[in-house]
């Protein structure tokens, strides 16, 4: 039986300052559906989710809904009574008043692994915590249609895997916008993308999206390529005697500045599309070896009359070209250790050490350095002019603001808008933008890439890649830290803190490991109890064995894969030729997407194959 479709929209439009941000778009969400939606920051993500609840109105197209639809939205901005408390406002999830505490359980079970104070007010909440507490309300009604808007903002990895394993068990729809590849591969089925003012359906979740975006983005390659024939043709045809066939041949005239017109049109999507964020490699001014060296460093703090531990006798160095991934959870001391570092609080016991010529540049989740009242112009260029200086403070380079903010995909014509006009992702994009600048020797990243979209995260991977200062980055974004740090500073609560070598996945490994009873390949850095450091070791390996004789399963298996290659080479083919017809995807979406999604599969069948053919072949079971 097919699932009940819960939502339409159909050939929807709307505008914003009399210039479409959607033009004739569908989409329609059934039952139990798990989809991400995705696109570039202003794409207009947010609207799509207001047009869904039906908070804003469409300029034309109708919204279909059931009559009974329940809709859960976690939006980016939490509206509250601030002298309400925690759990009153998750109990204001239900959609009922009836027998509220016997519903308490469920307000618990909500807070805890959101690690909510049920009795704290709102308006004692810091911005994550409120975002945390608006996840729970969504979360407590249970509704037929839930939308998350970057649910995983200010959540920590433990909360980002309870929300994961939460959502997979999850029996109504769900519709999700997130920057955490890690978190869209494990909760998504589908995709919709947001693409130049049209939506576009992968029938497959997140993990299949770039391969069929790619494959959407070579076909639209090949219609410009034979749209310019097709011009180019019609030019050939108009040169010579025109004039004397003018009346009978105005028509075919007309059609060849349409079809001028059209290429035009298209090239400029086309080029909108593949435009991503530009910037040259960052240049750090020159740092000492060393940037900063904690001996014995303790720190505690006392919130109504509890004593919290921190750091105890915490031995640290951190030197130049160091990449530091840092996590833990929230409250755990990630951001004490930072302003320790930097030098804006003291400890309570042992010496910190730093560098000379240390020059630091810190990028705040809070936006605390971007005044919305200020343009994004005054922004970039503080003390005035036209120009953004660029580099070492000592030999700065300089670019115009215009061409600074194109570089970071900005429209120059808003570089005198104001700052609080910006969306959430705009306004990371800025604090890039202004960060990146002069990013100094020693670069500290906040929990960087909260609302930013895919092409920016990807820019920002491949900057940091290439930096050759230091660099110290605290997130959340498992994906985002495998990509840019060699070593993780985990703080585990307790004053326990560790570290390790590798991203966020050597990091779990590691501990997955501890957990089973092995040895974790780290070094403890911090504990309660007064104990050496000591660098766990890794388990002594075995001697080798001698390859055991080859069965007759695998024989078997050695003779009958070449010809699945050939089977799957010849498919790949075939594929490949289907996906050359221009106009395939115009007239049979649906055959183009699953040739498409087929293509990969047995593009990466074919891959596998090939491994398994050269491991059976040097011998290897």
């Amino acid at each position: 039986m097919a699932a009940r479709v819960l939502i339409s929209l159909e050939d929807v439009s709307v505008k914003f300052g009399g210039k479409p941000l959607f033009e004739d778009i569908n989409l329609h969400i059934a039952e139990g559906e798990k989809i991400c939606l995705v696109g570039k920051n202003g794409a207009g993500k947010t609207t799509l989710m207001r047009l869904i609840t039906g908070e804003l109105e469409t300029d034309s197209g109708k919204r279909f809904a059931l009559p009974t639809l329940q809709v859960g939205y976690l939006a980016q901005t939490i509206n509250h009574n601030p002298s309400q408390t925690v759990r009153e406002f998750v109990l204001g999830g239900l959609n009922t008043t009836e027998n509220l505490e016997e519903k308490g359980y469920l307000a618990d079970m909500m807070m805890d692994p959101l690690e909510l104070t049920a009795s704290a007010t709102l308006g004692t909440l810091s911005g994550g915590q409120l975002r945390r507490a608006g996840l729970a309300r969504g979360l407590m009604a249970e509704p037929d249609l839930l939308l998350l808007d970057e649910p995983t903002n200010h959540l920590d990895l433990s909360a980002i895997q309870w929300l994961e394993d939460y959502l997979a068990s999850y029996r109504g729809a769900v519709l999700c916008v997130s920057h955490d590849r890690a978190f869209l591969n494990a909760i998504s089925r589908k995709v919709f993308w947001i693409d130049r003012g049209v939506i576009r359906t992968c029938p497959k979740g997140y993990k299949e999206f770039d391969a069929w975006a790619e494959q959407i983005i070579e076909q639209e390659v090949r219609e410009l390529q034979n749209l310019q024939k097709k011009v180019e043709a019609e030019v050939d045809w108009t040169q010579g005697g025109v004039t004397g066939r003018r009346k009978r041949n105005q028509r075919r005239m007309s059609e060849l500045h349409r079809l001028r017109e059209k290429l035009r049109n298209d090239k400029a999507n086309y080029k909108q599309t593949k435009q991503t964020i530009s910037l040259d490699p960052l240049l750090p001014s020159q740092a000492s070896k060393m940037i900063a060296e904690f001996k014995g460093v303790g720190k505690t703090f006392t919130r109504d009359g509890k004593v919290t531990p921190i750091l105890h006798d915490f031995h640290f160095r951190v030197m130049r070209g160091d990449k530091i991934g840092i996590l833990g959870k929230n409250g755990s001391g990630k951001s004490t250790f930072l302003k320790m570092l930097v030098d804006q609080l003291e400890p309570d016991t042992g010496t910190i050490k730093r560098g000379k010529s240390i020059d630091f540049t810190y990028f705040d989740q809070n936006r605390v350095n971007l005044d919305p009242k200020k343009t994004l112009w005054q922004t970039l260029c503080p003390d005035g002019g036209d120009y953004v200086f660029l580099g070492n403070p000592e030999n700065p380079r300089t670019q115009h603001v215009c061409g600074y903010l194109k570089n970071f995909l900005f429209d120059p014509k808003i570089a005198r808008d104001y700052v609080g006009t910006l969306s959430g992702g705009q306004q990371n994009r800025l604090m890039l933008a202004k960060a990146l600048a002069q990013p100094g020797n020693v670069l500290i990243l906040d929990e960087p890439t909260n609302d930013l979209d895919m092409d920016t995260l990807d820019m920002l991977q491949e900057i940091l890649f290439d930096y050759t200062g230091t660099l110290l980055l605290v997130s959340h974004d498992r994906d985002f830290l495998d990509r840019t740090v060699s070593s993780v500073l985990a703080f585990e609560g307790d004053a326990v803190v560790e570290s390790h070598i590798g991203g966020y996945s050597d990091y779990l490994a590691a501990k997955t490991a501890e957990l089973s009873g092995g040895t974790a390949k780290g070094v403890k850095l911090s504990g309660n109890k007064e104990e050496p450091v000591v660098m766990a070791q890794a388990p002594t390996p075995a001697a080798p064995r001698p390859a055991p004789k080859m069965t007759f399963k695998l024989k078997h298996e050695l003779e009958t894969l070449p010809l699945r290659m050939g089977t799957l080479e010849a498919e790949i083919a075939a594929l490949k030729e289907k996906l050359a017809d221009a106009t395939l995807y115009g007239r049979d979406p649906e055959s183009f997407d699953k040739a498409a999604l087929r293509l990969n599969e047995a593009e990466q069948e074919l891959e596998q194959a090939e491994e398994r053919w050269l491991e059976l072949s040097a011998g290897v079971g």
